[in-house]
């Protein structure tokens, strides 16, 4: 039977999951957290009674380990050394090879270098110096791996006569070669983000006790505004952020659901599924699914989604009904057990409307949980490369997330300083949306071209800068003495200030927690 495994934690072989406490966000932490500290004490033969007295030589050689390593911190030799010797033991300090396979092993990895690096990062800040190199050099560690995931490809050779002839070479696989500098680049792009918000003065956060936030975050500190609020290009310039960062959010979101769609439905999983349908949806959902006319939009708005574990077991039910469908589809006995009166036509018409579905829930319900098929397929792959683009492409969705939650704090003080009701405020964050075009199932080359093409991302100072530069051009043009240059400039497309489609969601999991596979019980 599949586990059923909520996100901040990592799993092991048997499905078991690692725990961390609700107020460190759902990260992982980086000791303690997984499978793998155990392990290690295991295989350092430490136990309640302690260390047994070893050898006269094994306690000399142990001692000068020792007091090498009270000489000074690890060197980043030693530490990649031993990031990749756990990962050769599968996360089983034993060496009995108890271990989960290579591909899990690097995807709780990645989980759990994100979760002791942005763990803590609860604030509208840019990273520590140390915090930042360290994240780039051990996910460079980890994705080099990558490097060396190949795959045959045809190329043509000149022989020394003359004669072309055409063999086979190796070249890095495909979707890696795509996937990886653009997944890079996302990274890149959230840091410099975070680095935006430096030396800003219009907010501020309360410190230690005097943090009393008594809403569903409440471990997160409290948010400050002036009394009168923000400024206009202060809050101009924080949706301007919040775009940018809702536009690297889709992006990631995209390319995660690509690598999921492509991970191969364990057999496990399979198994788990009753034969039909309509079984997995119950009969009240399966009617509204298969009615003559169906919008998704009014299912959702008759569905009772006021939980995550709501939403959570609605898209379960949705995703197992739709495997079974394309299964059925698939087969070609008549006799099998998962054949079928209802036509293919008919199927496959419910398949594309609970697809639909699907894809609403995730764009307006992006911090729930990973759902049982998603989990499934991480802990069963088998594919190194699958493993480390879903979940790199998990984590800075993740973390785009989180930034976009602590901006929409600080807009959220804002409208509370200016004693805005909450409709007025949702009235203000939406009222450039309402011209978006409908939800639709978003494409990773799509997002990752809206990203060249946007404009790059400014500090608040660059921000002003531009705006005050506005304003000297239009009294020019007042005053006659704009000459052609600066008529140009002025008709320059300023910088979206159109905010991101406010999610419905309330952020449980607030700093936009790692999602990694995590126990639902």
């Amino acid at each position: 039977m599949v586990r059923f495994l909520r996100r901040g934690h990592s799993l092991d072989k048997t499905g078991s999951h690692s725990y961390d406490s609700h107020h460190k966000e759902h990260f992982l932490r980086r000791s303690g957290s997984n499978t793998t500290e155990m392990h290690e004490s295991v295989g350092n033969g430490a136990g309640a009674g302690g260390t047994p007295p070893l050898p006269n030589g094994r306690a000399a050689a142990a001692g000068a380990r020792s007091r090498l390593g009270r000489d000074g911190p690890p060197s980043e030799l030693d530490l990649m050394k031993e990031k990749f010797a756990k990962l050769l033991l599968g996360e089983d300090m034993s060496g009995t090879g108890k271990g989960v396979s290579s591909a899990l092993a690097l995807s709780n990895a990645v989980t759990n270098l994100a979760a002791s690096v942005f763990g803590e990062h609860r604030k509208l800040e840019p990273m520590a110096p140390d915090t930042k190199e360290r994240w780039k050099r051990e996910v460079g560690w980890l994705l080099s791996v990558t490097d060396h995931v190949v795959e045959f490809v045809p190329t043509r050779q000149t022989a020394e006569n003359g004669t072309i002839m055409e063999i086979m070479s190796t070249a890095q696989r495909r979707d890696l070669a795509m996937n990886i500098p653009a997944l890079r680049k996302l990274d890149a792009m959230l840091i410099g983000y975070m680095d935006n918000f430096v030396d800003q003065t219009e907010f501020w956060y309360e410190k230690g006790g005097d943090n009393k936030r008594d809403d569903d975050k409440w471990w997160m500190p409290t948010v400050k505004v002036p009394s009168e609020g923000l400024s206009d290009v202060t809050r101009k310039w924080l949706q301007y952020q919040k775009e940018c960062v809702n536009q690297v959010l889709k992006a990631a979101m995209a390319i995660n659901a690509q690598v999921l769609v492509e991970m191969e439905i364990p057999e496990i999983y399979i198994e788990s599924l009753p034969k039909k349908g309509k079984t997995s949806l119950g009969d009240a959902i399966y009617r509204s699914i298969t009615e003559e006319t169906f919008d998704p939009l009014e299912f959702l708005a008759g569905m009772d989604l006021s939980t995550e574990h709501k939403v959570l077991d609605l898209k379960n039910r949705i995703e197992a009904s739709t495997v079974i469908w394309k299964r059925k589809m698939q087969t070609k006995d008549s006799k099998s057990s998962w054949s079928s009166i209802v036509s293919f036509e008919k199927r496959e018409q419910f398949e594309e409307r609970a697809e639909t579905i699907l894809h609403l829930l995730k764009l307006q319900f992006p911090g729930t949980p990973q759902s049982q098929l998603d989990i499934s397929k991480i802990q069963y792959n088998r594919d190194v490369g699958y493993a480390l683009l879903e979940s790199y492409s998990r984590v800075l969705e993740s973390l785009a997330y989180s930034v976009m939650s602590r901006i929409e704090d600080v807009l959220a003080a804002d409208a509370a300083a200016q004693n805005l009701t909450a409709s007025e405020a949702a009235r203000r964050m939406m009222e450039s949306a309402a011209e978006a075009p409908a939800a639709r199932k978003l494409d990773a080359k799509e997002e990752l071209e809206k990203l060249n093409e946007a404009p790059a991302s400014m500090t608040l100072f660059d921000f002003m800068g531009w705006h005050f530069d506005q304003d000297e051009l239009m009294k020019r043009r007042e005053d006659g003495t704009l000459d052609a240059d600066a008529e140009a400039k002025l008709l320059k497309k300023a910088p979206s200030m159109a905010p991101a489609k406010k999610f419905s969601y309330v952020d449980t999991l607030s700093s936009g927690g790692m999602r990694s596979p995590s126990s639902r019980h």
